[in-house]
């Protein structure tokens, strides 16, 4: 009975108040039904009013934990999260190369929904270079979208100049998540795909002014990984994840006092 179940990697971060990082990914997993192992790379104390400290873990430790996943787990999936500079980009991808864990999901988290940059430009630049060629599924936000193609994104037809920059990167599947904007009266949010077959299309669902969000892109990205594993083609992956985190996030779930989490559990019986 070894290795019954679909086993998922997530490559991130520890937020500890549960809602983003690396515990977003579990709870997306363990609601998808694969069993989820991680590789952690850094420490993040915070709660629902932000974070106050981080901490990168060192690379050789990073390097032992992959290692010892490889030699004792049937991963079928990954996926990356915020990874903080270029040493740890490459130690990542250095070791991506070295193991086979299946399709790997790139969540490039280099800036926040509301525009804010996270990552550092030379560590953009190792992301770009070195890790999205690796990436089966890219998943940027729309900030993100623009800092990696150089494109402002106002009409549907930059989001398709997007996609076909962002798949000669080296990605082979693109999804761009739609706009937040501060707008009162946004109706919905849309999200455009460009598959490695070169189809097209749009994803759009209802707009939730909720400040119930964190974990939003995590769980996307982790829902893709999740649904990859278990032989999903990249489109229904894609299409599953959509549908997981907007129900995530329209049944609001509080805990905390400011910017919360999403509601996993509502979640859990998207088919």
């Amino acid at each position: 009975m070894e290795q019954q179940y679909v086993q998922v990697m997530t490559i991130a971060g520890s937020d500890s108040d549960g809602s983003a990082g690396m515990q977003a990914d579990l709870h997306t997993f363990f609601t998808r039904k694969v069993y989820g192992v991680s590789v952690l790379t850094a420490c993040v104390a915070g709660n629902s009013y932000g974070i106050g400290a981080s901490v990168p873990l060192p690379t050789d430790f990073i390097d032992k934990e992959f290692e010892l996943l490889a030699d004792d787990y049937q991963v079928k999936a990954a996926k990356t999260g915020m990874l903080a500079d270029a040493t740890l980009i490459n130690t990542v991808v250095k070791n991506i190369q070295r193991y086979d864990f299946g399709p790997l999901v790139v969540d490039p988290v280099i800036m926040t929904k509301h525009g804010n940059q996270l990552l550092e430009e030379e560590a953009l630049t190792t992301l770009k270079t070195a890790l999205l060629p690796l990436a089966e599924v890219v998943t940027p936000n729309f900030y993100e979208a623009e800092k990696l193609t150089g494109l402002k994104l106002r009409a549907e037809e930059d989001y398709e100049k997007a996609a076909k920059i962002l798949q000669e990167l080296g990605p082979k599947n693109v999804l761009i998540k739609g706009h937040h904007t501060s707008d009162s009266n946004q109706q919905t949010v849309r999200d455009y795909v460009r598959l490695a077959s070169g189809k097209t299309f749009w994803l759009e669902a209802p707009f939730y002014a909720t400040d119930r969000i964190n974990g939003t892109g995590d769980s996307l990205s982790a829902c893709i990984a999740a649904e990859l594993a278990k032989g999903e083609t990249v489109e229904a992956a894609i299409r599953i994840a959509k549908q997981y985190v907007n129900q995530a996030i329209k049944e609001e779930l509080f805990i905390g006092h400011k910017y919360g989490p999403i509601n996993h559990w509502a979640a859990s019986t998207i088919d």
